[in-house]
């Protein structure tokens, strides 16, 4: 357990009504409670029906449990739960890099340390796309900020737990 004062990242998982206003409903309470989203990630399940949302917030201990009982309380939420460390955590980067004749080589050897997939080439960029644990993916922003890093664009936390545990629908709410 963390020590007071001690900020910590949280990962909550939480299964919503997909529906219009269900993540402005989320977002909301957030800001309402003044906890600032590290990253908040949103997509469909098997069940076109239902969103999973990856919802990433810094602070102590006890946030995770004052997150968890406020989204309950949401109508469009069907299940939420906090992640431990130990849970799967993955992120998608694309990065365009400048790269020319003389910096290329250096661009392509990290990203092939990093196993980054090379998606784009031109005269004058090369676009990376990397997929990995946030440590990894500032790692290799790390090695490729002196080449010059053009743009970037993350898509913010996706996670699962591992094992055999599943957030699911509770077997009240399934028809």
């Amino acid at each position: 357990m963390s020590k007071k004062g001690i900020l910590k990242l949280h990962i909550v998982s939480a299964l919503v009504e997909n529906r219009a206003g269900t993540l402005s409903r989320v977002s909301g309470l957030f800001s309402r409670r003044g906890f600032n989203i590290d990253s908040l990630t949103v997509g469909e399940t098997d069940d076109p029906s239902i969103s999973r949302m990856t919802i990433a917030v810094k602070g102590e201990e006890r946030i995770l449990d004052q997150i968890i009982k406020q989204l309950e309380k949401l109508v469009d939420v069907i299940a939420v739960r906090g992640l431990d460390s130990g849970c799967l955590r993955r992120e998608i980067m694309l990065v365009k890099i400048s790269a020319d004749e003389k910096t290329r080589p250096a661009v392509i050897e990290i990203a092939g340390i990093f196993r980054a997939r090379i998606v784009d080439v031109s005269q004058s960029t090369i676009t990376i796309e990397a997929t990995g644990n946030t440590e990894k993916l500032n790692g290799l922003l790390l090695l490729l900020r002196p080449c010059g890093i053009l743009e970037l664009a993350r898509t913010g936390l996706v996670s699962l737990e591992r094992g055999a545990s599943v957030l699911s629908v509770p077997e009240v709410n399934k028809q």
